[in-house]
């Protein structure tokens, strides 16, 4: 039996794979935006199953997103491999809303992928999505799409002007600058949109994929082909290779922007990123995920999808006979390693020892209240993505608040206008309380709703809370400690909104939804909070909405 891939490959908030072979190792580089440290790094062997090994932007040097906004920070990376050396490049993306996008291009790199990464080399401005080709002849070309801030009046695509064409100039590593001509090589398609340049060559031929129609339902791969690196490029006799935007009944929606690869042995796959869509409102909790689709080349030089068409498909033929390892449906996290589990993240700072510590108390995570949930400088929110349509998360607290503005616990968060949480705060008349902050995407004010008012009196000590969530359905719980008992607390709340979709609609976020723990104090004195586990179930069976309950 021929052995399958399952897609997403990798599942939850993983976009714009970007993926390069060395030897008998895959890897695969996504986007994390505002989400510290930077770029996430999956390795395989097998392009079936993949481990998450490496985030390499750890420090200020490579990366400081402090006042970013949201879905802003690392855009769109590229990662290759020459002389000797793993090249990544990536955006810093410093500002969302208006004309402007503020879109500094960086290169740093490393001997190995686990290694530790060098400072970056700052190569331009003009746009996102950068991408770096190692040409046979030993030159090095940069490409990145361009941003036009100006009215429509004034060149550009007729549909979306500020997407003004794919830039290409060389890239001298010697001097570490980019020399000479800058070449618009690329105007796109008519479906507008055009971002994410990958160039790789075959047989005398420059391929140039790019993704186009925005990162909603009318994204796509295109591919493009030129004799010569600059152009002209003739467009695919199919324009997309990869899309799924007359086809909204495809379980893979949103499919654009990715890679071409290619096996040891010449097989052809090429990466994708997608979005698994929940009914009614087909908003995407899981944000944008990673795919992988076989290819083959046919008599007319062009790449196709093995499955005929241009949309993807859930499984795919690997390369070769290989067993797809069981997937942990549980994971527990006790706190006692004395470093972050890799599934983890934080938000926006390189300075983490400001926001939480696994040192100041053995076995626990602590978390220093900084500012207010939904922060663009300095949140103490360590939390895992949503890898499931339905799971369940639960963690432990202990927290003394002294006031209403010292607030810590568990949330549902994909940023600050979508956001529902349970923590444990203070209140004049009641004293220690459990309450709901739930922001249902109220953009642009982020105005917050109190689906239990005031709160519940809770005891004192620690304190156990759970999230429930079975596809657009969120429900809270606690307990006390080793009570047998849990208490649902509050209404089932829209978890849907937590999504790519809710509130601003499908080009409006790009990140996903995350669980996780966090601690906030607003009167400035840094209360802390000391969580003792935290623990993700999933309640899907092999990727199916099949639902058990957890007690």
């Amino acid at each position: 039996m021929t052995a399958m891939i399952r897609n997403p490959i990798l599942r939850g908030f993983n976009p714009d794979p970007s993926i390069c072979r060395v030897g008998d190792d895959y890897y695969i580089a996504t986007s994390t935006f505002e989400w510290y440290p930077g770029v996430q790094i999956h390795h395989s062997r097998d392009l079936v199953n993949w481990r998450l090994v490496r985030r390499p932007l750890e420090r200020a040097s490579q990366l400081d997103m402090r006042g970013n906004p949201d879905s802003c920070g690392v855009w769109a990376p590229c990662l290759s491999y020459d002389d000797g050396l793993f090249w990544l490049v990536y955006t810093d993306v410093k500002r969302f809303d208006g004309n402007f996008k503020d879109a500094h291009n960086y290169i740093v790199t490393a001997e190995a992928i686990e290694a530790t990464w060098s400072d970056p080399v700052y190569v331009n401005s003009s746009g996102f999505d950068p991408s770096l080709f190692h040409d046979d002849d030993g030159r090095k070309w940069f490409l990145n799409m361009q941003w036009n801030h100006r009215t429509e009046s004034f060149g550009g695509s007729p549909k979306h002007p500020a997407f003004d064409g794919i830039l290409l100039q060389e890239w001298d590593e010697r001097t570490r600058k980019l020399v000479g001509p800058v070449k618009n090589i690329f105007a796109g398609s008519p479906l507008g949109l055009v971002e994410g340049p990958h160039l790789f060559k075959r047989n005398g031929w420059y391929y140039l994929t790019t993704a186009e129609g925005g990162t909603g339902y009318d994204h796509a791969v295109t591919m493009a082909r030129s004799r010569t690196i600059d152009g002209p490029y003739e467009m695919h006799p199919s324009t997309y290779l990869i899309t799924s935007k007359d086809h909204p009944e495809a379980p893979l929606q949103r499919a654009g922007h990715g890679q071409y690869v290619e096996t040891p042995d010449g097989q052809a796959y090429h990466t994708h990123l997608a979005g698994r869509p929940l009914p009614p409102q087909r908003r995407c909790t899981l944000g944008r995920e990673t795919a992988l689709q076989k290819c083959v080349w046919r008599d007319d030089g062009w790449l196709y999808l093995e499955s005929g068409g241009p949309v993807p498909e859930v499984l795919v033929p690997a390369p070769a006979a290989v067993e797809q390892l069981p997937e942990e449906t549980v994971v527990e996290t006790e706190f006692d390693e004395g470093v972050l589990p890799i599934e983890f993240q934080w938000l926006r700072t390189p300075q983490p020892e400001r926001v939480f510590s696994l040192d100041a108390r053995t076995g626990h995570l602590r978390l220093f209240g900084r500012e207010s949930i939904g922060s663009w400088f300095e949140q103490a929110l360590v939390a895992r993505r949503q890898e499931h349509h339905s799971f369940r998360a639960e963690t432990a607290v202990e927290f003394v608040p002294e006031t209403y503005q010292q607030v810590a616990g568990l949330t549902h968060y994909y940023n600050r206008h979508k956001f529902h949480a349970l923590g444990v705060t203070w209140h004049e008349t009641l004293g220690r309380v459990l309450t709901i902050l739930s922001c249902p995407g109220d953009f642009p004010h982020g105005r917050l709703e109190f689906p239990v008012g005031s709160g519940i009196a809770i005891p004192e000590g620690r304190i156990e809370l759970a999230m429930e969530i079975l596809d657009n359905d969120l429900q809270f719980f606690w307990r006390e400690t080793r009570a047998e008992d849990w208490h649902a607390i509050g209404p089932v709340l829209d978890a849907g909104v937590v999504s790519d979709e809710g509130g601003r609609g499908e080009h409006g976020s790009f990140t996903g939804a995350f669980a996780g723990m966090f601690a906030f104090d607003t009167s400035g004195a840094g209360r802390a909070a000391d969580f003792g586990c935290f623990r993700y179930v999933s309640l899907a069976a092999d990727g199916c909405l099949c639902i058990r309950k957890i007690e």
